[in-house]
């Protein structure tokens, strides 16, 4: 029987969510870990990878349960009793062809910022952008709607068979002292969103023109590679 779940987590604690020869410290081994407790052997797949400190509030993993396990309610509350900084918010029961990653067909992250330097109980989990021109940075966020090939926005490590990608919409929104950026696309490549999320942010402190920006959305020039703080990003949803 294979289920689907929908997970958050705070990645502050991890070292990223895909399983490491080097550590067990990871979100996908510490879930693992909780399953095979409860004599779920099945290894779990992750709609996509985050990185060390990248959190989610929508991850989705598929794994396959065995007969005696028909309870999803009580599977999801001793799942949350072994997890930490780990919760399960719930699970369901999907076809045997379901695959949390190549079923997906939209996914949308959130980079969450102030201007203002966060506070203590902050600093992990949102970025600080003090200075930045609104206007500038909505217009930095348009160009990257549509499909484009981002070889120039991604961190290279990885195999990818293609870097093309299609940015269904993107978006900016404030609310008193945060402010949110939005981008929903059919997928990301490795470290892309917090590549494009800080090419926006340099457009908005003039460190960077939009033509510039556009030419290397065209992948014509490299004008950037640096890369958002990675406390401020979300994992917010995935959409079958």
């Amino acid at each position: 029987m294979r289920v689907k779940a929908v997970v958050s987590y705070d990645g502050s604690f991890f070292k990223g969510f895909q399983k490491q020869k080097s550590t067990s410290n990871t979100v996908t081994t510490q879930i693992e870990k909780a399953l095979q407790s409860l004599h779920i052997n099945s290894p779990i797949q992750g709609s996509g990878r985050t990185d060390a400190k990248v959190h989610a509030s929508g991850q989705v993993i598929d794994f396959e349960l065995p007969v005696f396990w028909k309870d999803t309610k009580k599977l999801k509350k001793e799942l949350n009793r072994k997890l930490k900084k780990i919760y399960i918010k719930h699970i369901s029961f999907v076809d045997e062809k379901f695959h949390a990653r190549f079923c997906a067909k939209k996914r949308v992250y959130r980079y969450v910022f102030k201007q203002k330097q966060p506070s203590l109980f902050e600093e992990n989990y949102i970025a600080h952008y003090p200075l930045f021109d609104k206007s500038i940075l909505k217009k930095a966020l348009k160009l990257f709607e549509g499909k484009h090939d981002f070889k120039y926005f991604y961190k290279t490590g990885s195999v990818v068979h293609t870097t093309i990608r299609e940015i269904y919409s993107t978006s900016y929104i404030s609310r008193g002292d945060y402010h949110y950026i939005y981008f929903q696309a059919n997928g990301f490549l490795r470290a892309q969103v917090r590549m494009m999320v800080e090419a926006v942010m340099l457009c908005a402190k003039g460190q960077l023109t939009l033509s510039q920006l556009q030419a290397q959305i065209d992948a014509h020039t490299k004008q950037t590679n640096t890369l958002a703080p990675p406390q401020g990003l979300y994992l917010a949803r995935i959409i079958y």
